[in-house]
């Protein structure tokens, strides 16, 4: 699923050795493998689909809200902050709507949690006409929940990739909205920013052109449920961190670097140690 790797410069082909990055488990029954047959994205496959690349006239990440963010969600800034050290692409957090920015955005109440729900193939709709020239794409986010069709429960998010956009839904991160009180509002708020940080990651690794991942354990690997997300880590296995750098040529230490320091801030301290593990590869390499 790799490929060759002798061709890319030397601090790359270390950081992508296998060794350190660990195979993708035997699903569980409900897990997304056990119900779903995925056959894999090899880096040559990723490369012959022809995905949309960064370039000198699209080139940053558009964050856009859909309403304020409250205390109930992720801080913007921080999520910012992690797509740039993510992606190592300029991220730019727009304005919030305005009241108005969502009229003719259909709603409903979802049935079975009471909650107000958004459609999203309206609001892709939206975001399609208010798309920067400048915007590699464009990402609407929203703490209220989401449902694609009418025949859906819900859906954390929806994404035309071939028109940049997509939207997505954090409200289903928070533990509260299941009516559980217990978690201390500390651990709850790290709990929100990973879970939030992680389904940016993978949703706007699908607009890079990045497929399920089916080799190791990777923010790109298919998911059913949040047990299932929980257990994800929060990086790119070596194939799909591959199809990053084939598209965005980013300095993989200083990509690295970027992204531990994000992790230690966060706390997500795990996720900081592997990232120490992995630049420790670089001593002595040649770029």
């Amino acid at each position: 699923a790799l490929g060759p790797i002798a061709h890319l410069p030397e601090a790359v082909q270390r950081l992508l050795d296998p060794a350190g990055f660990d195979p993708i488990e035997k699903p569980q029954p409900q897990d997304w493998l056990a119900v779903q047959t995925e056959s894999g994205q090899t880096c040559r496959e990723f490369l012959r689909s022809h995905p949309n690349f960064p370039d000198e006239r699209r080139h940053t990440i558009c964050l856009q809200p859909l309403e304020e963010f409250t205390g109930n969600g992720p801080a913007l800034s921080r999520l910012q902050a992690f797509a740039e050290a993510f992606f190592s692409l300029r991220v730019r957090l727009l304005p919030a709507l305005p009241r108005h920015g969502l009229v003719g955005v259909a709603d409903r109440v979802n049935p079975e949690s009471g909650k107000k729900q958004l459609f999203t193939p309206d609001l892709l709709k939206m975001l399609r006409g208010r798309l920067p020239g400048y915007a590699y794409c464009l990402l609407g986010v929203t703490m209220t929940d989401l449902y694609p069709d009418p025949a859906w429960n819900f859906v954390f998010g929806q994404a035309s990739l071939n028109e940049r956009v997509g939207v997505y839904s954090f409200a289903r991160y928070d533990p509260r909205f299941y009516g559980d009180e217990s978690v201390d509002p500390k651990e709850r708020a790290k709990l929100i920013l990973r879970r939030c940080c992680k389904l940016l990651a993978h949703e706007t690794g699908h607009m890079f052109g990045l497929a399920h991942c089916i080799y190791y354990r990777c923010i790109m690997n298919g998911s059913n449920s949040l047990p299932e997300t929980d257990s994800r880590p929060l990086r790119l296995c070596p194939v799909d961190l591959k199809k990053l750098y084939e598209s965005a040529r980013f300095d993989p230490g200083a990509r690295y670097a970027h992204l531990r320091d994000f992790c230690r801030e966060a706390g997500f301290d795990d996720e900081a140690g592997w990232i120490d593990s992995q630049l420790a590869k670089l001593s002595g390499s040649r770029k």
